[in-house]
């Protein structure tokens, strides 16, 4: 039988609920067939502790992702800015970093939106200027987002946990954006309707992690990497395709999107 491998484009392995875990989170990532991890950032301490589990991790197919959070933007110092921006720049020939992230807009924080604007215009043109793809949160502002990204020259873009509105979802397909789900997939009507209109090339898998999930199956468990082979399962049977072709699929797209070319037998050795 075929072994199928997973990929996670969108975990916080920074976070301070995982300090104490990593090794757990990579061990039960192993033992699932997780072959690939991008740990995302929130600010320069997350950034850099990123980075660090990254380069600790390598084998075990973790990288990172760089960037300061639209929920840290409140406050963000211009000193924390100009050095979180820095530190990112200074990281330009590190393979272990494979993109910008998670930076964006979120609505509930519209008292400091020209702030959020500034701060995600400086991580687009970060990555404008390193040449990486860029991880994108986007709650409540996706269709403004799509309509902003054409004016910057992007590699890449990822627009993590897309949940509406579905009108824009053709849009930002139409430029070759890429959607990542994550364990809602199992049981979001909403979510399934996502993945079912969305291109198997423009899909990604995530986890979001430590973000709880409070419905079957994972019933407000520490979230893992391990949920994935879930996630998989549940796109396969929205996408009415073998759960061969879509685990295949997601797989090749994250090698594409990340522009890696992952050794398999390394990181499950």
């Amino acid at each position: 039988m075929k072994t199928l491998r997973f990929v996670d484009a969108h975990i916080h392995l920074s976070d301070e609920e995982y300090a104490e875990k990593v090794e757990d989170i990579i061990s039960e990532a192993k033992s699932s067939n997780v072959v690939a991890l991008v740990s995302n950032s929130m600010d320069l301490e997350t950034s850099i502790r990123s980075l660090e589990l990254a380069t600790r991790y390598k084998a075990k197919g973790v990288y990172a992702a760089l960037g300061i959070h639209p929920w840290s933007v409140n406050n963000l110092t211009g000193d924390a800015l100009q050095q979180t921006c820095e530190f990112i720049i200074e990281q330009r020939l590190n393979k272990a970093v494979v993109a910008i992230g998670e930076v964006g807009l979120d609505y509930k924080y519209e008292k400091i939106w020209d702030k959020q604007l500034k701060v995600f215009d400086e991580m687009l043109k970060l990555a404008e200027k390193m040449e990486l793809p860029v991880i994108i949160h986007s709650r409540g502002t996706t269709a403004k987002i799509v309509e902003m990204l054409p004016s910057y020259r992007l590699k890449k873009v990822l627009l993590h946990w897309f949940s509406n509105p579905i009108s824009v979802l053709s849009k930002a397909i139409d430029h070759g954006y890429y959607i990542s789900e994550g364990p809602p997939v199992a049981y979001s009507e909403g979510i399934r309707e996502v993945v079912r209109r969305v291109p198997l090339e423009n899909l990604l898998t995530e986890t979001d992690g430590p973000v709880r999930y409070f419905k079957s199956p994972f019933n407000g468990k520490l979230t893992s990497p391990a949920f994935l082979p879930t996630v998989v399962n549940a796109i396969a049977e929205v996408k009415k395709k073998s759960v061969v072709e879509v685990a295949e699929q997601i797989l090749k797209n994250f090698e594409e999107f990340f522009g890696l070319k992952l050794n398999l037998e390394e990181v499950n050795a």
